[in-house]
């Protein structure tokens, strides 16, 4: 070989497995994930032609409820509620990564770039060497109606 190239990292989130791929990797019949598609527990993507693709992330998914349903006895309204929650955990984790992007580039940024402005929608931005956006949840204010 003339390089060593490594190769890509596999995306969780690719659509790639039809559904009855996706059914025997998680130990269930396609017409049980075509139920949980309905009732919006684990929902594939929909290619041309309206076929269901999963995804690894999707099949970790279903394994999870089987798991939840079969060994532990939660029923689906239970696993909608967990999977939900699990959900805002990951969106959480998400954002609290991006703060740490940031924090650690304000503490590295020399003393006179530590600049912080704001637009009218709201987003905050770092200015100084790298320019960085920061998504900032908008704040009602005492007496005013949002």
């Amino acid at each position: 070989m003339s390089g060593s190239r490594l190769p890509q990292p596999i995306d969780s989130d690719a659509p790639v497995f039809v559904i009855s791929v996706a059914a025997q990797l998680a130990g269930m019949h396609p017409q049980t994930l075509r139920t949980y598609d309905r009732m919006g527990l684990v929902v594939p993507r929909r290619m041309a032609k309206r076929g269901r693709r999963y995804s690894a992330r999707d099949v970790a998914r279903l394994r999870l409820v089987q798991r939840l349903s079969q060994d532990q006895g939660v029923n689906l309204e239970g696993i909608r509620r967990i999977l939900s929650m699990q959900n805002e955990i990951d969106e959480l984790r998400r954002q609290l990564e991006d703060m740490t992007a940031v924090v650690a580039a304000i503490r590295t940024a020399p003393p006179g770039t530590r600049l912080f402005t704001a637009d009218e929608t709201g987003d905050v931005h770092l200015g100084g060497a790298g320019v960085r956006r920061i998504r900032a949840q908008p704040l009602a204010l005492p007496g005013r109606k949002s």
